[in-house]
């Protein structure tokens, strides 16, 4: 026996061609661990864009009732040549009820309970998911659990990244983020010191009023000093950032070595020994890298992705970090949505523009059974 409902698919095709739309589909009965999850709740995520919309021309697209059209530009279509005719199911993460399980214990425990899930297919009236990566979300609601798994766990992958590196201080290049404001209040709980890189005023006061320490504005003429000023104070040679394109990256590096320099006995033609450590978890600019190495030798840039780091930590550490979410989903780990839409509504002209901006503090929340 099977379950329909709409689902949003994407596929994108050999010329280009990107479409996005929504159809009926058929979710088989879930088998062993596995669980059917009628979805109450998705937010979506800058990681969700990748597949989503991508680089694609939305501003020309055409648009009608649950379906875009769009094309896809050069390089980013052959740089996809692996998806080319896949139709794809999106949605990272999300939270619902259960309404049918396979035959395992733990899938048959969690029949009846609203519980966040990270089925990749999220943007659907229902979804299959793995029971083991199921979160009970007890009396909260499915809003609130919604973005239980990507962004906490990703924030908290940072700081415990940190730890196992023996880094007592982080650099993150988009502070007032959802996800920034995670990290704010994660070291302030894990006694870790963070500098916060954001682009407006107003995202340093909403730092501030966090709790937040050390907050630098990179719309400021005094930013360069700052940041070097930062940096030398809380010793933040290991940074995360999820802009990706252009030289925030070059610039961190650059602001690390020279507080390095500056505080060397000796000259090296070499630059400093301090190890200088930046992370790419995102492409929130498409644009290449630049990178212009005038900072030693002692520096290492490295891609980040949350799931291969949950494996390389294992699973003890994987559950402590649920549960850390699960304890806090209202306090640390909240998360704000600017407005709801439901399946359709998702696929509008005027929404697409506004979401792919990724602008901070304007999160859209997607109620597919609405």
């Amino acid at each position: 026996m099977t379950t329909n409902g709409r689902q949003l698919f994407t596929t994108l095709d050999p010329d280009g061609t990107l479409t996005v739309e929504i159809a009926q589909s058929e979710f088989p009965d879930p088998t062993g661990n596995q669980v059917l999850v009628k979805m109450e709740a998705a937010p979506i995520n800058p990681s969700d864009l990748a597949i989503l919309t991508g680089a694609a021309d939305f501003e020309n697209a055409e648009y009608s009732p649950g379906k875009v059209v769009a094309k896809m530009p050069e390089p980013f279509n052959s740089g996809q040549k692996a998806r080319h005719g896949q139709r794809l199911p999106a949605g990272n993460e999300g939270a619902g009820t259960v309404v049918a399980t396979g035959d395992s214990d733990m899938a048959k425990a969690l029949k009846g309970q609203r519980v966040a899930c990270v089925p990749g297919s999220a943007y659907a009236e229902y979804a299959i998911a793995d029971a083991a990566m199921c979160l009970p979300l007890g009396d909260h609601s499915a809003e609130a659990g919604a973005s239980s798994f990507v962004n906490p766990m990703t924030a908290l992958g940072f700081a415990e990244n940190a730890k196992m590196d023996g880094q007592k201080a982080i650099l993150h290049t988009v502070g007032a983020s959802n996800l920034g404001q995670m990290l704010v209040r994660i070291c302030q709980e894990d006694g870790l010191a963070l500098v916060n890189i954001v682009r407006k005023q107003e995202h340093v006061d909403l730092l501030k009023g966090l709790g937040a320490e050390h907050v630098v504005n990179s719309s400021d003429d005094s930013f360069f000093a700052d940041l070097k000023a930062m940096i030398d104070e809380t010793h933040a040679f290991y940074g995360f950032d999820p802009i990706g394109g252009g030289q925030m990256v070059d610039t961190c590096f650059k602001a690390m070595e020279q507080v390095a320099v500056s505080k060397m006995t000796e000259y090296s033609r070499y630059g400093s020994n301090q190890a200088k450590r930046m992370f790419i978890y995102g492409r929130l600019d498409f644009s290449p890298t630049t990178l212009t190495p005038s900072y030693g030798f002692g520096w290492t840039l490295s891609g980040w992705l949350l799931t291969p780091f949950l494996q390389h930590a294992g699973m003890e550490t994987v559950m402590r970090m649920r549960k850390r979410v699960l304890d806090n989903l209202t306090t640390t780990f909240a998360s704000s949505y600017k407005t709801k839409v439901d399946l359709e509504g998702m696929l509008t002209k005027e929404a697409i523009l506004d979401y792919r901006q990724m602008k901070t503090g304007e999160k859209y929340l997607v109620v597919p059974n609405a």
